[in-house]
């Protein structure tokens, strides 16, 4: 379950959240898990954990961001204002480019 999901979605994109408790929240990928089909977006879905102290930490209850489905979020095309779905496409010079379903823009540079 959730095992080697293939994902457009990179590290730095923009994403919106389409599902859940922070459904409409746009946000940066922090962290994309390689085979899990899950992925970290920067102040969304937001738990508080209860830490022991470390050297690295004063320890507390601490708020971090916790892991989202691939499938609860899509990504954020700034040329269409929402949420997207993500193409491939070939260049001439031979490159292969992330581009928006809706609009056709290309997206990588």
């Amino acid at each position: 379950m959730g095992a080697n999901v293939k994902t457009r979605i990179r590290r730095d994109d923009e994403v919106i959240v389409i599902a859940g408790k922070d459904k409409g929240t746009r946000g940066k990928v922090i962290n994309v898990a390689g085979g899990g089909g899950k992925l970290l977006v920067a102040k969304v879905n937001m738990v508080k954990r209860h830490t022991r102290p470390s050297q690295d930490n004063r320890g507390g209850i601490i708020e971090k961001e916790a892991p989202l489905a691939v499938s609860n979020v899509a990504f954020y095309c700034p040329n269409c204002k929402t949420g997207v779905r993500l193409g491939i496409k070939a260049l001439e010079d031979g490159r292969r480019v992330r581009n928006c379903r809706k609009c056709g823009e290309v997206l990588d540079s």
